[in-house]
């Protein structure tokens, strides 16, 4: 998994060469991953970003949110600790397909970026065992996300998704906002979770991963029915501030679509 070929492209090409965009767009289409350099470090910046092929869509979190350390955090990223490679917002439904995260400032030890390739995962988990891919695909996971009185998100979306005619469309995975499995049959729970296990432990796997650290003003952008990211620990000294925003891939496939000659 080497850094040399994620999609990379200057904010400012990007805004001034179609050329240039539409290649990048079609990378960040197949790897399901890309980054922006040398944007502005000002907040609201990701707006902008995703109009470079898409729309923003709002959620409970706003338009856009930001990714810092808060004393009560409702959500761990909002810590300092480390996350799990996972896929974003799995409670709602449909899932936010693109998310974009912004740098607009890291001067912590660590707090380093992992993406994962879920399809990869998947595929792997499959060539180990069958069986297990199967009923991870087989069967609905729950998940939710509660707040207070006036958010409360739930769906039910089998962990390795399968069109009907069996082609890998989505992976959803996180270990945070999995709710109890209700939707398995008690004959199969047990291997059920055996899967489970499995399947994170293929995820987990450092050989899986490509790990950068975001400077200021970089930005990544991933497939977020398909790719997972993960973060490590960081430090509680210096500071680190991201603002991310989600938006959908129907955008992105008809910027492509549209300027492909």
């Amino acid at each position: 998994n080497s850094l040399k070929r994620i999609p990379i492209i200057n904010y400012k090409t990007a805004k001034s060469n179609k050329k240039l965009l539409i290649n990048w767009l079609k990378s960040l289409n197949s790897f399901g991953f890309a980054k922006i350099t040398g944007c502005e470090k000002k907040t609201g910046t990701v707006i902008k970003i995703a109009k470079l092929f898409g729309y923003v869509r709002e959620t409970n979190y706003g338009k856009y949110f930001d990714v810092k350390s808060k004393t009560n955090a409702i959500n761990l990223a909002y810590t300092n600790h480390g996350l799990q490679a996972h896929t974003d917002n799995p409670y709602r439904n449909p899932v936010p397909t693109i998310q974009i995260l912004h740098c607009i400032k890291n001067s912590t030890k660590g707090g380093e970026t992992k993406v994962i390739d879920g399809f990869n995962a998947a595929l792997h988990l499959k060539k180990k065992n069958k069986k297990y891919f199967d009923l991870l695909s087989k069967y609905c996971s729950r998940f939710e996300f509660k707040r207070k009185k006036n958010i409360h998100l739930k769906s039910r979306f089998p962990m390795i998704k399968l069109s009907p005619d069996r082609e890998l469309i989505a992976i959803h995975f996180n270990n945070r906002s999995i709710a109890p499995l209700t939707d398995v049959p008690y004959n199969d729970m047990l291997n059920y979770y055996k899967a489970y296990r499995k399947f994170s432990k293929i995820i987990d796997d450092p050989k899986m991963a490509i790990k950068f650290k975001l400077k200021e003003g970089d930005c990544f952008i991933v497939d977020n029915t398909r790719v997972l990211h993960a973060r490590t620990a960081y430090s509680g000294t210096g500071s680190r501030l991201l603002q991310g925003c989600y938006a959908d891939k129907d955008g992105l496939l008809s910027k492509i679509s549209t300027n492909t000659l």
